[in-house]
């Protein structure tokens, strides 16, 4: 079945000499991976290799045989060409870290557009502002609404946050974080993508990646850390 639809690059592997396995989330389908014959030949292709980067926002024509193979595109774009992202080291680090966090945790080969508005909103917002030292931790929390376990806040007075059930609570458990760890994952919940950056310090914002990575972890089987996690890190040292 031949598909039109808005795509994002969750991550590009080589394969052999000049060839590439895609998995993007589609706008249409949920998770779906493709096979790029040649795209690291010299000749003239609609197949770039700069069009499969981290976190692009693509629009493709695609033939979906749905038979849990690899697809192929017919035809390939960018929707939207990043004006800073390619060229800031520390949107391009983030960006990077998030396509690995997002590879490792987006499952579903079905359609979900609320998820896809909202990865292609904010990574249009991070392109297109220059305060941006808590993209990341906002982003991933908020895309855990999606998956299926954002924090209960309706406790949120509570003093301690407990990991594996997602909620506020009265004692300090050893799933829980301490409570001076609640206070600041309490900070983050308040904030969006334009609240005042300087709210954390830079080891907070250490500490505050750290739960996060930590419950995904708990909540989603197999996820795994990731390996840009270093490259983040000393970016926001």
């Amino acid at each position: 079945m031949l598909v039109k639809t808005k795509a994002i690059v969750l991550s590009a592997i080589k394969y052999q000499e000049k060839s590439l396995i895609v998995k993007c989330f589609t706008e249409s389908d949920g998770l779906k991976s493709y096979f790029v014959p040649s795209a690291f030949s010299s000749k003239k292709s609609n197949q770039k290799i700069a069009y499969f980067q981290p976190l692009s926002l693509l629009e493709i024509e695609a033939n979906h045989k749905n038979k849990g193979t690899l697809e192929h595109f017919k035809e390939v774009r960018l929707a939207v060409p990043y004006h800073s992202i390619t060229v800031d080291v520390v949107k391009s680090t983030i960006v990077i870290f998030l396509s690995e966090v997002l590879h490792h945790s987006i499952r579903e080969e079905e359609k979900n557009q609320e998820l896809f508005t909202f990865l292609e909103t904010a990574l249009l917002w991070l392109d297109n502002h220059e305060e941006t030292a808590n993209f990341h931790l906002i982003l991933l929390l908020e895309t855990t609404k999606f998956l299926g376990f954002y924090p209960d806040v309706s406790e949120s007075d509570q003093p301690f946050f407990e990991l594996n059930e997602g909620v506020f609570s009265p004692f300090h458990a050893i799933s829980c974080l301490s409570e001076q760890d609640t206070f600041l994952f309490k900070k983050l919940l308040q904030l969006k993508f334009d609240s005042e950056q300087k709210i954390f310090a830079g080891t907070e914002r250490q500490i505050l990646l750290k739960i996060l990575l930590n419950y995904y972890a708990i909540h989603l089987e197999g996820f795994k850390k990731p390996k840009s996690l270093d490259v983040l890190k000393e970016v926001f040292s």
